[in-house]
């Protein structure tokens, strides 16, 4: 609501600027009083009327340079503030500019005492010829044109008998009432263009502010969490329960942002009891639950038919407006009713056998509505409920991975399906599918390449490689490819982007566990490349890659490894709900004038009946709490690691 207020003088002025562009002058009056008596405050308007030609400067400066001949300054203007598209393809503008080519073509015969400058005369002449010849030759099967283009060969046109009505003043004076009626139109149009764009820029705002608030909300009761967990762990020490420094370090480091980190470990002294927990205990205010509105029903079945049936660019609005329903709703009740709605109605037909299915859009020929399909999939899979939801479609899992073998690699599409997939691999039935489908053996050549990668899609396909590895099948596929795969992860090692390095040590400590792999490594001189970094590294990863030097001379066991391919039964998800900001960046899709976005086109077109009916969320599995000494050992995303684990500066 805040956010609103703060624009609330702007949009004001936004709604009396649009109701003097359309003439609504009784509507201005009534809202101009009504604001005054609010008390709101209403910005003057930018200028009179729009219908008064006068008021547009560029709309006087053509209509002087017609009046007096000025053809280079006319053309100038004209084809500066008069879009191409309305020049070359509207039959009234192209008519248009054709008579405008002859007025000043002839204006020195009208317009001159006795004979005109010759010269001049000629390189009018000269121009019109050539407007002929170019973008003037497109009317020449014209019947109404045919007889123009005789006219630069007639020496005396100001008798001739076709021309006659060139000269006199009501043809003059009938071709500038046309030029000035068409002005007056295109540039309203143009004006209006403008302020939708407005509108839609300011519309971005607000999705973008509530974004910032949502995750401002979240990010306190993250804290709130932290801060519970570590006033209980001082507490602890009173029963006389041992607390290590180095744990309440790594909860500070949890609870307060790089830039905070040292001064207020400074601040903190260990050894006075209850110096922390009373700082802490200060800021534990009671959270009020917030009133958070639940957005309104929508008409699933119409929507799913549109989805179906609809043109193309329908197709990709509706898949944006329902991402943005997700990725900006408030976490927490708003968000899950949104999700269950989603679900319960079926949206993406994940339950449904038939062959015509939402899903198969992302097999579409428009890469827009691949793209935003895709980008819907990857919001799904953002949260746990959604991968829950996505897993009941068998073939969905297929289709992604023909998706991302045949995208290109710097395509939005490509990103966001290899994004789902990586959180798909949070869930044992889906890892152990991928794994059996060679994804491991792709993601090893893909991985060989990193230049092609940008930051997003270097660090999901380096999770989900470690992902994969965690599981003994896939150990055993690195075991089959080992020279490949370690040459792999010692290039990723000394990669500069620093946030894949804890997927690449946990890819590594994993696959270490096959004697033939360690073998291998040793071989290859994997120690001397591991301890390069240990000058390098900060402290975690320090302790991480000492932990591989370890597992690297570990006790030889058999290679027949103990498998767990064969617990079918999913185990309990960890909570990884963490929606991603790049889940709705580069919005390639921009409403044209008139068009509805986002909630608006929701709300407008596809209202239903009012069905939220609350349903109990799947209680999740919390996670388990691993030393960050250690290099991962469970499945986890990007997103979810960086929220639970920011990474330490580089010393």
């Amino acid at each position: 609501m805040g956010d609103v207020l703060a624009y609330e003088a702007e949009l004001l002025g936004l709604v009396r600027e649009y109701l003097d562009f359309a003439e609504f002058e009784e509507t201005v009056k009534v809202f101009a009083k009504e604001c005054k008596i609010k008390g709101k405050s209403l910005p003057k308007a930018a200028g009179v009327s729009l219908r008064d030609s006068k008021a547009i400067p560029i709309q006087k400066d053509l209509l002087r340079a017609f009046d007096n001949g000025e053809q280079k300054a006319f053309f100038q203007l004209w084809e500066e503030h008069i879009s191409s598209s309305v020049r070359d393809n509207e039959p009234v503008a192209q008519k248009l500019e054709f008579y405008l080519h002859v007025h000043f073509a002839t204006y020195l015969l009208k317009h001159s005492v006795g004979k005109p400058d010759k010269p001049e005369l000629e390189e009018r002449i000269s121009r019109f010829k050539a407007y002929l010849e170019t973008k003037g030759a497109a009317l020449s099967q014209t019947t109404e044109f045919l007889p123009f283009y005789a006219l630069p060969f007639v020496p005396n046109p100001m008798v001739h008998p076709s021309f006659k009505e060139l000269f006199q003043d009501s043809w003059t004076l009938d071709l500038r009432t046309r030029l000035e009626k068409f002005l007056c139109l295109t540039l309203k149009a143009k004006t209006l263009q403008h302020l939708h764009q407005q509108l839609v820029e300011s519309e971005h705002r607000t999705m973008i502010y509530l974004k910032r608030f949502n995750k401002m909300q979240a990010d306190y009761h993250n804290l709130i969490g932290v801060t519970a967990e570590l006033v209980d762990s001082l507490e602890a020490t009173v029963n006389g329960k041992m607390i290590t420094p180095e744990y309440l370090q790594s909860v500070c480091v949890r609870l307060f942002s790089n830039q905070m980190r040292q001064s207020v470990a400074q601040s903190i002294d260990f050894t006075r009891p209850g110096t922390a927990s009373t700082m802490l205990r200060a800021s534990l205010v009671p959270v009020k639950k917030q009133d958070v509105p639940l957005l309104p029903s929508l008409d699933y079945e119409k929507l799913k038919k549109d989805l179906l049936t609809g043109n193309d660019r329908l197709k990709a609005f509706l898949l944006q407006a329902l991402r943005w329903r997700l990725t900006t709703s408030y976490p927490g009740e708003q968000r899950d009713t949104v999700l269950q709605a989603y679900i319960s109605n079926d949206l993406l037909d994940c339950y449904s056998k038939c062959q015509r299915s939402v899903l198969k859009l992302l097999q579409s020929k428009s890469e827009v509505v691949r793209q935003y399909m895709a980008r819907l999939i990857n919001a799904f899979a953002s949260l746990a409920e959604g991968r829950l939801y996505l897993s009941q479609n068998p073939v969905l899992l297929q289709m992604l991975e023909e998706r991302l073998k045949t995208e290109d690699k710097d395509s939005l599409t490509w990103e966001n399906v290899l994004g789902a997939l990586q959180k798909f691999s949070l869930r044992r039935a889906l890892q152990s599918a991928m794994i059996k489908d060679g994804l491991i053996f792709w993601l090893a050549d893909v991985l060989a390449d990193t230049d092609s990668l940008s930051d997003y899609t270097l660090e999901y396909s380096v999770a989900l490689f470690m992902n994969l590895c965690l599981r003994s099948a896939g150990k055993k596929m690195c075991a089959r490819i080992a020279d490949r795969v370690l040459k792999v992860l010692s290039d990723l090692l000394g990669h500069e982007n620093h946030e894949i390095q804890p997927y690449v040590n946990g890819a590594l400590y994993s696959i270490l566990a096959i004697p033939s792999v360690r073998e291998e490594a040793r071989a290859m001189g994997m120690e001397e490349i591991l301890r390069c970094f240990l000058k390098e590294g900060n402290a975690e990863m320090i302790r991480q890659i000492e932990f591989i030097i370890k597992q690297l001379y570990s006790e030889p066991l058999n290679d027949n490894i103990v498998s767990d391919d064969e617990e079918e039964e999913e185990d309990e998800e960890e909570d990884h709900d963490i929606m991603e900001a790049d889940l709705d960046k580069d919005e390639v899709l921009q409403p044209q004038l008139g068009e509805l976005t986002g909630e608006k086109l929701l709300t407008t077109e596809y209202l239903g009946i009012m069905t939220h009916t609350p349903k109990t969320k799947r209680k999740l599995f919390p996670g388990v709490h691993q030393s960050i000494d250690e290099p991962l050992q469970r499945p986890v995303t990007p997103g979810y690691h960086r929220t639970k684990h920011p990474l330490a500066d580089v010393t």
